[in-house]
């Protein structure tokens, strides 16, 4: 397990408790896709700026994303050529996620997020949320 990855994403989940906006935007990669799979295989692609809008309108409301990172495990890394990758174990809400965090490496340190794929049980909410998201935009 490389522990420099798993402090890394420490970090990062601890700037998303803060709600440290400014850790955040710093975290996320220019090219950051969040790619949700559920059990019935829809998918949806999330981006940064989707993310960021989302912890923008959080922030506004005074709301947070969640109280600790307890239910958190770290369950294998995987480094490779510029990358690595973390997985994810955790029961958020009582319903259990499994994620797969892609880091990209610059000047030895674990710089941006790059990647983050997702299993969740049911994404009918958030595919219809996203699709008339979607069609608003145009």
């Amino acid at each position: 397990m490389d522990q420099s990855l798993v402090e890394r994403m420490r970090e990062y989940l601890n700037a998303g408790l803060a709600m440290d906006l400014e850790a955040l935007d710093a975290t996320y990669d220019p090219d950051f896709e969040n790619i949700r799979v559920d059990d019935a295989g829809q998918v949806v692609t999330l981006t940064k700026a989707h993310f960021m809008a989302r912890f923008r309108a959080l922030r506004d409301q005074g709301l947070r994303i969640g109280e600790s990172i307890d239910d958190v495990r770290f369950l294998a890394t995987s480094v490779y050529d510029d990358h690595g990758s973390i997985i994810m174990h955790r029961h958020q809400d009582g319903v259990p996620g499994l994620y797969n965090f892609v880091w990209r490496r610059k000047d030895g340190r674990w710089a941006t997020l790059l990647r983050e794929f997702t299993v969740d049980k049911d994404l009918t909410d958030l595919v219809r949320t996203t699709e008339s998201a979607n069609r608003l935009a145009g």
